[in-house]
């Protein structure tokens, strides 16, 4: 019999007042997503200027894309489960922080193309490890306004990814390079590392055995969850897990999600140097609105999801987005596309935290495992990117931005029943 997926308590309810992650423990989570956010803006500004400085050519460049994601989520996989939860997590944390600052800091003494290679794809599972155990355990400490925190989240990374390029631009106005800016993230992240480290004694450990099992509606305790998500269940059943807990629909959801999130901001500049007809300032600017947008949606969030249900929210801004990203691709001018590119990225900006926050509610006591599907889907997520560039190689890049409008209908059709179950249940207790 298919497990039911974890239920969305309203607030006020018994659950609701139990105890959550102080202020402390938060801002420190927040630090890990922002470094971990402002050096991949920091390194993607520079890249002109590391090439330069390398001698790189483009398909060394495209190797430190791809090699790094490939290599380093292959080693990210495991790390969710082996870590399992409490202490021996916070280890596997800690240690992660200090490879993570130590890639960040070979990146920028990289001599040669080898050594930034290897520097980014050590960087990758590290990343996964400090940053992606930091939001599993963010998400294991207040259940009940995970769509809240993981928002929260979202907005720390938007601010770390516009905060790069500015970083990048005043090194440079003061007469510094590249490798200084990512210096200066390598310094970042080690204070990141050392808010972790001050925090993490006094948060979690403290709340994680007491409230955690004081709140629990059923008769598992805290340690048993632990001992539950440390041990990797196997390959089938954890995909039985994965099935019969609603995990694998999120997971799909999550990845057709990027096409219109990450993959549409990878190719938005030349879409609009392209078909737009921009020049590259203009377009430029374009990528300008999309981040500067997605963040003023993240702000937006924050406050929504405090007052409505996320389920709500997320079938909104997807039935939304079914109509304002053809608009977008549709008018004529640049200065049209500009406005409806802001509203595309105010009205998405909640699908990943959303679908996050889910998925972490349907796997409840095992956030490590969700940490490692998260690795497998996105190595299989993989395939966007290369199929829309394949699809504009073929037919166009217009026709592969206009394929793209296929993904809000798309996830209506896979979320279904999930997306529809909280007004069902609405309807059932009014009645």
């Amino acid at each position: 019999m298919a497990a039911r997926p974890e239920p969305l308590l309203p607030a006020g309810s018994r659950s609701s007042r139990c105890a959550r992650p102080g202020l402390a423990v938060l801002l420190a989570a927040l630090a890990v997503e922002f470094v971990d956010e402002l050096f991949d803006g920091t390194t993607s500004a520079a890249m002109p200027l590391i090439r330069h400085d390398l001698t790189l050519s483009y398909a060394q460049i495209g190797l430190l894309s791809a090699v790094p994601l490939i290599a380093g989520g292959i080693l990210e996989l495991p790390v969710g489960v082996l870590s399992g939860t409490g202490r021996r997590r916070r280890l596997f944390v800690l240690a992660g922080g200090l490879v993570f600052t130590a890639s960040v800091l070979a990146a920028g003494l990289a001599p040669a193309f080898a050594a930034l290679l290897i520097a980014l794809t050590i960087f990758f599972p590290a990343s996964g490890t400090f940053v992606s155990l930091t939001q599993s355990t963010l998400m294991d400490a207040d259940p009940e306004r995970r769509p809240q925190n993981m928002t929260r989240w979202t907005l720390a990374g938007a601010v770390g990814a516009v905060t790069g390029p500015l970083l990048l631009a005043g090194v440079a106005a003061a007469g510094g390079t590249w490798r200084l800016a990512v210096g200066l993230v390598a310094a970042g992240a080690f204070l990141a590392w050392l808010a972790v480290a001050a925090t993490g004694r006094s948060g979690p450990r403290r709340n994680r055995d007491r409230p955690l099992s004081r709140c629990a509606e059923n008769k598992n305790t805290s340690t048993d969850q632990g001992n539950e998500a440390a041990a990797w269940p196997g390959f089938r059943a954890a995909a039985r897990i994965a099935r019969q807990s609603g995990a694998l629909r999120w997971l799909l959801l999550l990845q057709l999600s990027d096409l219109l999130l990450d993959v549409f901001t990878g190719f938005l500049a030349v879409y609009l140097v392209a078909e737009g007809h921009a020049s590259a300032s203009a377009a430029a600017l374009g990528v300008a609105v999309r981040l500067g947008s997605g963040l003023a949606g993240d702000l937006i969030g924050v406050r929504l999801l405090a007052r409505a249900d996320s389920r709500r929210v997320l079938r909104a801004s997807v039935w939304l987005a079914l109509v304002l990203f053809p608009a977008f691709l549709v008018v004529p001018s640049l200065d049209q596309k500009l406005v409806l590119l802001a509203a595309v990225s105010v009205v998405t900006a909640p699908w990943y935290p959303v679908l996050q926050a889910e998925l972490y509610g349907s796997l409840p006591g095992r956030s490590g495992l969700a940490v490692s599907f998260s690795s497998a889907a996105g190595l299989a997520g993989g395939v966007g990117p290369l199929a829309v560039g394949y699809l504009a190689e073929v037919a166009g890049l217009g026709w592969a931005m206009a394929a793209l409008c296929a993904v809000p209908l798309a996830m209506l059709v896979a979320g279904g029943t999930r997306l529809r179950r909280t007004d069902e249940a609405d309807q059932d207790r009014s009645g």
